[in-house]
């Protein structure tokens, strides 16, 4: 972990990014890492399986049940990303994401599955006026909170400047007790 001053505060408080400096963290981390490239790995066959062995029509018994289904995950999604605006809470962050990704999710369903039949026409109107539009609103919501989350850490962390871009900000930022020095989180911002 690497510790950074904070000359602002009324107490010598210390930030600590946190870096795979440590046995447990680089152990973590590697983890986290494989397990990801582990499902790349596995859903790239997969894909191709499915590509090459599923029928070119098939019935569905409970059609009904699955579309209900899954617009009421969508439902709530957008209920929860809502009530969490209303009530100023950072989940609005993961439930605007739920929320995009299903709209997209189901932009992609509702146009795939008519495509050849005379309703694509209401279904790519759907997806182009409603569902897409909305699920980038949503993103874009998500990602100002975030941004906004970040430059007010970074404030109170007594930081010179803007925090760094998102992609570049670190994972973890805590603080915790005295000394150290600035150079690791300014270095992330200058990077």
């Amino acid at each position: 972990m690497s510790e950074q001053s904070n000359p602002t505060a009324t107490t010598d408080t210390t930030v600590q990014v946190f870096a795979p400096d440590s046995p447990t963290l680089r152990r973590r981390h590697r983890r986290a890492v494989g397990q990801f490239v582990l499902c790349v790995f596995v859903l790239v066959p997969w894909t191709v399986y499915l590509a090459v062995s599923l029928p070119d029509r098939f019935e569905a018994r409970y059609w009904p049940m699955v579309w209900v289904g899954f617009d009421v995950m969508l439902l709530v999604s957008l209920v929860g990303a809502g009530l969490a605006v209303w009530l100023r809470r950072q989940v609005l962050v993961p439930m605007s994401f739920v929320a995009a990704a299903l709209l997209v999710c189901d932009a992609w369903f509702d146009v795939s599955l008519s495509w050849g039949r005379a309703d694509v026409w209401e279904s790519i109107a759907s997806a182009v006026l409603v569902e897409l539009p909305l699920a980038f609103l949503l993103v874009m919501r998500a990602r100002r909170v975030l941004k906004i989350s970040a430059r007010l850490a970074w404030q109170r962390l007594g930081l010179p400047g803007e925090p760094p871009a998102l992609y570049r900000l670190p994972l973890f930022v805590t603080l915790a007790s005295p000394g150290g020095t600035r150079a690791d989180l300014e270095a992330t911002r200058d990077a």
